[in-house]
């Protein structure tokens, strides 16, 4: 590569690297042999470049992240310092109260939007925003449950908790996709949700495979009970009367 790419000196110092092709262990992502000399590391076991993507553009990075290539997501998880992933939770579910409770002004009598009551109802986007919340919290304790019941020994450690936890959070940035659903509303709005909901879970299957190294089958088994438990959250809302 050129050089202009992302190459994180401070992280060639010894320490537990992936892999990104064979998700196999390695010491160092790369060699600086001083004037601007790089020499990407080779992987012991596959005979691959063990991570290609620290030449990489950032953009570059992210249009295979959206992709879901699995070795874009084992770079981002294993190979580099990001530390977004709360607010990043915290922006999407903000932006997913917002559109529900958009969704709830709408559907209201009074469509004027002169109305100063309209925007007086601050409390429906905070009750938005919780139950947002906590829909998304019983998605994520229905796949630790499951994934806890079918390979303990996967989830044995506090850290393994951890960095599942970060690659969920960080496997949600499709609900960013809703800030444009909202500004280019049409009829077909709908349709776009569905659309986003169904990238989300195919970011967060790809997540839980690439940070566990499960196969297709298992993570997909985890969302299902996942949407499971969200979805009996969502019926107890509804049968206390809450327009969610």
């Amino acid at each position: 590569g050129d050089g202009r790419g992302v190459l994180p000196r401070a992280m060639a110092a010894l320490g537990a690297y992936r892999c990104i092709e064979c998700n196999g262990e390695a010491t160092e992502l790369y060699r600086d042999y001083q004037r601007g000399v790089l020499r990407i590391s080779i992987c012991k076991s596959c005979q691959k470049p063990v991570d290609k993507y620290i030449e990489y553009d950032p953009v570059i990075i992210l249009i295979n992240a959206v992709l879901c290539k699995a070795q874009a997501y084992r770079h981002i998880l294993f190979n580099t310092k990001i530390n977004i992933h709360g607010k990043l939770c915290i922006f999407c579910l903000l932006c997913e109260a917002y559109l529900r409770w958009l969704q709830l002004q709408d559907s209201s009598q009074n469509t004027d939007p002169d109305d100063l009551i309209r925007y007086a109802k601050e409390w429906d986007f905070y009750r938005m925003f919780g139950i947002a919340s906590l829909e998304q919290t019983s998605f994520f304790i229905g796949i630790f449950i499951s994934l806890w019941w079918m390979t303990p020994e996967m989830l044995e450690r506090k850290s393994d908790f951890i960095l599942l936890l970060k690659a969920l959070l960080l496997s949600t940035y499709g609900k960013l996709l809703l800030i444009p659903a909202v500004i280019w509303e049409h009829d077909y709005t709908p349709l776009c949700l569905a659309f986003i909901k169904v990238f989300v879970l195919i970011s967060n299957s790809q997540a839980i495979r690439v940070t566990l190294n499960l196969n297709r089958i298992l993570p997909w088994f985890a969302i299902f009970f996942g949407l499971i438990l969200e979805n009996g959250v969502v019926y107890l809302f509804q049968k206390m009367g809450w327009d969610i």
